[in-house]
């Protein structure tokens, strides 16, 4: 085990060197604050607590700093992870600012939701638990739009083999055991289930509505639907909820109607707008068989990396040939002259010449 120790450390460090200036800082705040919870109740002060988060109270700011907050240090560790993984996955597709604004809609949006919800449950009990003992901190919020955006730009990513798990289910897959887990008594309140599930859905509303892009706003394609998060089973009856939901929204101008817009590319520069399909459709299609055509060439190259049999018997012979001489030797010389000479007639010349018989001139 202690082997692998400065391997994971090394691996480590040069994952954190590659990352931007945004991920760098997340993750020594983490670190700061769990160092500083040894000495102060930084979930108190700086997690959100639905009793102290709306008037009279008004503790605004945990909304901002509930994301870096950590008790235990697998906490941080799933902290930190979280964060890299986003600066080295969405990063290079979004940029830094990007990234950051997705940290804080995700993070900013889950708290108040969540706050929310214990609100309206003490509305409903009158247990002020629900108000004063629930703390709201850590890394699940963020967790769960991390994986929304990982389905949207990576969904058919195999995560598992046996059995076999795409990246597009880990959001469902998470939220199911943050449920399991709270059921069998493993986390003191389901404040990580709500922050969770809140964060994934923050997540699509912003990545399907209001992330601005180079083709527009929003993404509007078929496999990051609201339906697709659910079994097949499901789907039908959840895509129409969700349409009916939709078409609510946008007649109280909540949200807008998207309308795709396709380029055919055609000398006359023909633009048709269909409002059922969306471009990032073909790019996405587009990356897999990238991937696919530069796994097949990585293959072909491992293979012409061995040597052909045949070209190392063809490279003998060459040089078989190369070493034997160009004119033959003395003794094959003279056997063939005597024989040539025997039955060629008499008094004609041979026409092999000996160097011996030559005259020298001294």
């Amino acid at each position: 085990m202690n082997r692998y120790l400065p391997v994971a450390r090394q691996h480590f460090l040069s994952a954190l060197a590659s990352t931007s200036v945004v991920v760098k800082s997340i993750c020594a705040t983490v670190l700061v604050l769990y160092l500083l919870s040894w000495a102060v109740d930084t979930p108190y002060a700086l997690g959100v607590t639905p009793g102290f988060l709306f008037p009279p109270n008004f503790w605004v700011w945990t909304l901002v700093t509930h994301a870096v907050v950590e008790r235990h240090i697998w906490g941080v560790a799933a902290n930190v992870a979280t964060v890299m993984v986003s600066g080295r996955l969405l990063e290079p597709l979004w940029g830094a600012l990007e990234l950051l604004i997705f940290f804080a809609v995700v993070n900013v949006s889950a708290g108040l939701l969540a706050g929310l919800s214990y609100l309206f449950t003490y509305a409903a009990t009158f247990d002020l638990v629900y108000l004063f003992a629930v703390r709201i901190y850590g890394a699940p919020a963020f967790l769960g739009g991390v994986l929304v955006a990982l389905k949207q730009t990576a969904g058919d990513t195999t995560v598992l083999r046996v059995p076999q798990v795409r990246l597009k289910a880990a959001p469902a897959l998470v939220l199911l055991a943050l449920a399991v887990l709270r059921l069998a008594g493993l986390l003191e309140t389901a404040a990580p289930l709500a922050a969770c599930s809140y964060g994934a859905l923050v997540g699509w509303v912003y990545l399907r509505f209001y992330q601005r892009h180079s083709r527009g706003r929003g993404d509007m394609s078929d496999h990051f639907a609201f339906a697709s998060f659910f079994p097949e089973a499901l789907q039908p009856a959840v895509g129409l909820v969700a349409t009916l939901v939709h078409a609510a929204l946008v007649k109280m101008k909540v949200c807008r109607k998207m309308v795709k817009r396709y380029d055919v590319g055609a000398p006359s520069s023909i633009t048709i707008s269909l409002p059922g399909t969306d471009p990032q459709d073909a790019e996405r299609r587009r990356q897999l068989a990238l991937k696919a055509l530069n796994e097949r060439l990585k293959r072909v190259e491992d293979q012409s990396a061995w040597p052909n049999m045949e070209d190392e018997e063809d490279d003998e012979e060459d040089e078989v040939r190369t070493d034997a001489p160009l004119l033959p030797s003395r003794d094959t010389l003279q056997p063939a002259t005597s024989t040539s000479s025997s039955q060629s007639p008499a008094g004609q010349e041979s026409s092999i010449i000996s160097f011996e018989d030559a005259p020298s001139h001294s």
